[in-house]
């Protein structure tokens, strides 16, 4: 596995290794302790996988609150995505900041998403399946979002007119939102 970036804030992007041969590749996609070597201690408990059907599908900004807080390791496994994700963390010196990446099937690219960020991603192609690991488990009383148009975030999607689903598009501003997340508390 290269890193290919490891910010401040907490995000990591990696880059698996890949082994190509006349019958086709091979890569290492995870291995506890090489994240243990990068100081990430988390502990994956469940892994998901979400599949959308049309280019253009946008799936976010999610989130959940403490104390059911997930960290992510992002992967996509068929197709290409518009990866992004925002710091939620009170009092961070990134609060508010976004990032994106695009993360394929091809590039062997994936991110590990910090506790206290949101979440989102829009696919680049149809038949998109993205593949992730949380390290808590999904729990609805916990679970929450920002709308993914948000003029503050001023988060520069791929599409103006994404499909999305009803609870997605009625997420609030990352200014009403509810968020119990504190920078020093979320660390991975």
């Amino acid at each position: 596995m290269q890193i290919i970036n490891q910010s401040p804030s907490g995000f990591i992007l990696a880059e698996a290794v890949c082994r190509k041969d006349p019958r086709g590749s091979f890569a290492e996609t995870f291995q506890q302790a090489r994240w243990e070597e990068l100081g990430v201690r988390t502990l994956f408990k469940q892994d998901n996988i979400s599949v959308s059907k049309e280019a253009g599908t946008l799936r976010g900004l999610h989130y959940q609150l403490n104390p059911a807080a997930q960290a992510k390791l992002i992967r996509v496994t068929a197709g290409a995505i518009y990866d992004v994700i925002v710091d939620i963390r009170q009092g961070s010196p990134t609060f508010g900041s976004w990032y994106g990446f695009i993360l394929t099937s091809r590039n062997y690219r994936q991110l590990l998403v910090p506790r206290g960020f949101a979440h989102g991603f829009c696919t680049l192609v149809p038949d998109t399946e993205v593949f992730y690991k949380v390290d808590g488990y999904y729990s609805p009383e916990h679970d929450r979002g920002i709308i993914w148009n948000d003029p503050a975030l001023g988060i520069d999607w791929p599409v103006s007119e994404p499909v999305l689903s009803d609870k997605d598009r009625n997420h609030p501003p990352l200014a009403q939102a509810d968020n119990n997340f504190v920078w020093e508390d979320s660390t991975p």
